[in-house]
């Protein structure tokens, strides 16, 4: 918790001594005006002069932000001048404050796929768990981050971000490099872990079904949240608990992925079986991913476009666990189905939403992903050109 402000007398839900108060102090650096005394919570009105640290924004009202009060140590007359008081504590941040720094991130990066010059094409990943049999072009480099808002009930909801570097070794094989951070309402911010991905794919050429084989070494925590794969009994229970105490398990762990995939008159076709192992005596874990999508349009129009429909790629994925190498099973295992959508911006730019949702009990109830992706093409030869 953080204290915001001293005032006078302040009881846990009531407002008349802090109102009583002639101005608040945000993080010992803005000062917030009460401009009456005697007001209720519905009337008060405090300005902030400046943002604050925490969160408050000009104009804000503080019965909007300071969620409740508790009594804190009494103190000497302090540096704003009220007399020896309680603290007020800011408990809570209204999620829109989050969420409004996510949105403006996300339309920065918009922006920079509108209005860069074009020496770039964009990937064409469209899914979020399910993994296509497209390999990254020889010699690009792919950023990617992911930023998954989940709402599991049983715990305090969460933000969580798997930034992806993603590069096309040869045509048969890609190697990707993710780190992971999340932050929990309520609790703390912290790193989860990193991830070291490989792909290779054995049959040059387009087939009727194409297969890819997938090998990943995982070092994570027990706090990482970004739900990139569901085996085993992965369940909602597994949330619960604070950030102290889940990151104190680290998990070294060997995944792999049969992945099959097909292209069709447009449509695409993915299938995944999903093997993890835990490096201690923990047996295998067993899960399982399916996607189907599509552009909205085949031809492209001769013209620059986009909002064009075949700058958009639709699709549905469904995941979750079949259990252990002991209990191979639906049974008591969390699935989740999840439309998507994609937009090509242009300029090695895609856009990608995904609200997902858990399929019964053991699942999180509701997902909500956000991914963007931006490709420079030939990447080797642009490190190259820099050491010459």
């Amino acid at each position: 918790m953080i204290p915001v402000a001293r005032t006078t007398g302040a009881t846990k839900h009531g407002w008349r001594d802090v109102a009583s108060a002639n101005r608040l102090l945000c993080f010992s650096t803005t000062k917030v005006l009460l401009p009456q005394a005697n007001a209720n919570p519905s009337s008060l009105r405090c300005r902030v002069p400046r943002p604050c640290s925490v969160g408050l924004q000009p104009g804000t009202l503080c019965s909007q932000r300071l969620a409740e009060l508790e009594v804190g140590a009494t103190s000497p007359r302090n540096e704003i001048g009220l007399i020896p008081s309680q603290t007020l504590y800011l408990t809570r941040l209204d999620s829109r404050v989050l969420m409004h720094k996510f949105l403006r991130m996300l339309a920065l990066l918009v922006a920079l796929g509108v209005l860069t010059p074009s020496f770039a094409t964009a990937g064409d990943e469209l899914y979020f768990v399910t993994y296509s049999h497209d390999m990254e072009e020889w010699g690009n480099l792919e950023i990617s981050p992911t930023f998954t808002f989940g709402v599991p009930k049983v715990a305090n909801r969460f933000v969580s971000n798997l930034t992806e570097l993603e590069y096309g070794v040869k045509g048969w094989w890609t190697t990707e490099l993710y780190v992971g951070s999340q932050k929990t309402f309520h609790d703390s911010t912290i790193l989860t872990g990193w991830r070291w991905e490989n792909r290779f794919r054995p049959l040059p050429g387009e087939h009727w079904i194409n297969p890819v084989l997938y090998v990943e070494y995982e070092d994570i925590s027990d706090a990482e949240k970004n739900l990139k794969e569901v085996v085993g009994f992965d369940s909602k229970a597994d949330f619960v608990g604070s950030n102290a105490e889940l990151r104190a398990t680290r998990n070294h762990e060997m995944e792999t992925k049969l992945i099959l995939g097909s292209n069709h008159k447009g449509w695409n076709v993915s299938a995944n079986f999903v093997a993890e192992k835990n490096l201690t005596h923990a047996p295998w874990e067993f899960g399982y991913a399916t996607g189907v999508g599509r552009p909205l349009k085949l031809a492209a129009t001769s013209r620059e476009c986009r909002w064009c429909r075949e700058n958009f790629q639709v699709g549905v994925e469904i995941y979750g666990g079949l259990g252990t190498w002991h209990d191979f099973t639906l049974r008591a295992t969390s699935h989740y189905a999840a439309p998507i959508l994609a937009w090509d911006l242009g300029n090695g730019v895609t856009l990608r939403v995904s609200p997902t949702f858990g399929l019964n009990g053991h699942s999180v109830p509701y997902l909500m992903r956000f991914g963007i992706s931006y490709e420079i093409p030939r990447f080797d030869r642009q490190v190259r050109r820099w050491f010459r």
